[in-house]
């Protein structure tokens, strides 16, 4: 026989094989997981974020804006009552209505936008 077609099975070979992994599915977890919690996040507690609340856009150019004085008022491109864009580090994360919270405004999430929902 050419030594060019010795394969070296070892599973032929006697010697012992590791059991074979079974593939995880998407969405299942691994039985030997842990569970995960609020705590595993404990190392990015103090990782500081930029939220923005966007009650709108407009679109003016340099004259117009300049012309602008206390008391002026923008047109937004949002109607009253429709929900606003809450962005963390500049990505759409959320939608929600703006609330007022003692002397203050706020803003509530009424809504959570996942990974390509952001149309």
């Amino acid at each position: 026989m050419n030594d060019d077609n010795n394969f070296d099975l070892p599973e032929l070979s006697g010697e012992e094989q590791p059991e074979p992994s079974t593939p995880v599915v998407a969405g299942e977890k691994m039985m030997d997981e842990e569970e995960k919690s609020a705590a595993d996040l404990a190392p990015v507690f103090d990782v500081p974020v930029n939220i923005s609340a966007v009650l709108g856009k407009a679109h003016i150019d340099v004259n117009s804006l300049l012309k602008l004085t206390s008391g002026s008022v923008v047109e937004l491109d949002r109607k009253i009552g429709e929900a606003i864009d809450i962005y963390v580090n500049n990505r759409l994360v959320a939608r929600g209505e703006v609330v007022v919270v003692e002397d203050r405004l706020g803003v509530t999430m009424t809504e959570i936008i996942k990974d390509g929902d952001a149309a």
